[in-house]
C-alpha cells in the first residue's frame, strides 16, 4: 500500500474518529483527571506541562489531518460540480475556475451578477407585457 493511500485512510479515520460525542466525552475525562490530579502533584511546572505538551501536539497533528481531508473533499466536490457544468447546458468556460486568481473569480462573479441582473429585468419586462397583452386581449373579447 502506497504511502499516499495510508495517510489518506488514517486522517479519514481521523477525521470520522475526531468528529464523535464519545471522543468530545474521552477529552474531557482526560482534562477532568488531569485537573483533579493537580492538587497530587502540587500544580508543580511539570503537571502543567504534561497537559500543554499533549495538547499541543494534538493540536499540531490534527490542524494537518484535518486540512488534508477538507483539500479532498472540496476536489471532490469540485470535480463533481465539473462534471455537472460539463453534462449540463451551462457555460463550460466555468470548469476549472477555481484556480483563478482572486480578482479574476471577483471579474467572473461580476460578469455573472450583471448577467442576472438583465436577464432578471428581461423577465419582469416580459411578465409585463404579456400581462398588458392578456389585459388588451380581454377587453377586446369584451
Amino acid at each position: 500500500m502506497s504511502v499516499s493511500k495510508t495517510f489518506t485512510d488514517l486522517s479519514n479515520w481521523v477525521a470520522q474518529v475526531s468528529g464523535r460525542p464519545v471522543t468530545f466525552a474521552v477529552c474531557l475525562a482526560v482534562i477532568a483527571i488531569w485537573a483533579l490530579s493537580g492538587p497530587v502533584f502540587g500544580f508543580s511546572d511539570t503537571w502543567q506541562l504534561i497537559v500543554n505538551t499533549g495538547t499541543t501536539i494534538v493540536t499540531f497533528l490534527m490542524v494537518f489531518l484535518i486540512q488534508n481531508t477538507q483539500n479532498r473533499d472540496g476536489a471532490a466536490i469540485q470535480a463533481k460540480l465539473d462534471e455537472l457544468i460539463r453534462a449540463s447546458a451551462a457555460q463550460n468556460v466555468f470548469i476549472g475556475i477555481e484556480h483563478l486568481t482572486q480578482e479574476e473569480l471577483d471579474e467572473i462573479r461580476a460578469r455573472c451578477e450583471a448577467k442576472a441582473k438583465m436577464e432578471t429585468a428581461a423577465a419582469k419586462a416580459e411578465t409585463r407585457a404579456n400581462r398588458k397583452a392578456a389585459h388588451a386581449a380581454e377587453e377586446a373579447t369584451s
